[in-house]
């Protein structure tokens, strides 16, 4: 995925359905006998980790959902391969940035509790303190997953969905994965911070329809700005998602978007449903009286999704790179 633009490059119209959000024996609190210090071990790093460097904060939270989203949460995403044939090693995902923070809060856990907490569930954690640490919202995280023995890069190809995708494509990949149209404009405020390269919206500048033409969706003032940031042909310089607050989980991307001012077509998709648009409005207008509630309600929903659980099911992985 040549940006940051973390969200929608998730679930493809095509992909299987590998499991829903239904998370059997996922609950919070999973680790209170086993590992009593869990969360505040994790918190303690992320709380260091961001404070030297907050741009970090989008790129942890969107590898959660690069993960849940191929395979199901499952850790998937964190295993590397000899011959670069790993979900890390497809296109959509090498602008992930962080692993080696994943690697940094597996390497505290495991010497505070060895062999029992999967790369799947501190991938959880961490996407929920990267959130609080730049003024999100925070939740209680439900955990008990298993880590996966299997990545394919070809599954991340397949099964993460291009910026461009219309809102059909949005709502049917969702729908996969038992998440609801609500969820989907939900998790689509994630775009509050992040940035992204040009290469994943200059189509909308300069080509849309291939009459080198700028797609007519987008405010014509913005598509000014833009250009002026991305020349023609520029796939490397990057812009932030949600200019002047891109390191801070707030509301205003609602705004944006209400405005016509998304920056990606799958942005600019939600006003093209009712439920989806009337989400934008009421959050715009009234300034997110319950995006940080809702917010936290979408992300432990998409938690469960596909996940491992079970005495013989999945691994606890020593290290989150490789299976035991």
């Amino acid at each position: 995925m040549a940006s940051l633009n973390f969200f929608f490059k998730l679930a493809f119209l095509g992909c299987f359905i590998f499991g829903v959000a239904k998370g059997q024996g996922l609950k919070v609190g999973y680790y209170k006998e086993k590992c009593p210090n869990l969360e505040y071990i994790v918190k303690g790093i992320i709380s260091q980790v961001i404070r030297r460097d907050p741009t970090l904060a989008a790129p942890l939270l969107r590898m959660q959902f690069h993960d849940c989203f191929v395979r199901g949460c499952d850790g998937s995403v964190l295993l590397e391969s000899r011959n670069k044939q790993s979900e890390k090693d497809a296109f959509p995902n090498l602008s992930l940035r962080g692993f080696e923070v994943i690697d940094q809060v597996k390497a505290a856990v495991e010497k505070a509790c060895p062999n029992v907490v999967s790369c799947a569930d501190i991938l959880t954690i961490v996407a929920r303190d990267v959130t609080f640490q730049i003024m999100g919202p925070h939740w209680e995280v439900e955990l008990g997953r298993k880590d996966g023995k299997v990545s394919i890069l070809n599954e991340a190809l397949t099964q993460l969905i291009p910026p461009s995708a219309n809102i059909n494509a949005l709502i049917q990949g969702f729908k996969n994965r038992g998440l609801s149209v609500k969820d989907l404009v939900v998790l689509s405020g994630s775009h509050t911070i992040g940035i992204s390269h040009c290469s994943s919206f200059g189509n909308r500048l300069y080509n849309f329809t291939g009459r080198n033409d700028a797609d007519p969706t987008l405010d014509p003032n913005y598509v000014v700005e833009l250009k002026r940031k991305c020349p023609p042909g520029d796939q490397n310089s990057i812009v932030e998602m949600d200019p002047g607050s891109s390191l801070k989980f707030d509301v205003s991307y609602f705004t944006l978007v209400s405005k016509r001012r998304g920056l990606f077509e799958s942005d600019a998709a939600l006003l093209n449903n009712k439920e989806t648009r009337d989400y934008l409005t009421y959050q715009s207008i009234k300034y997110g009286p319950t995006f940080f509630k809702d917010f936290g309600d979408s992300m432990v929903k998409m938690g469960r999704i596909g996940v491992v659980t079970g005495k013989y099911a999945g691994e606890i992985r020593k290290v989150c790179t490789r299976v035991n």
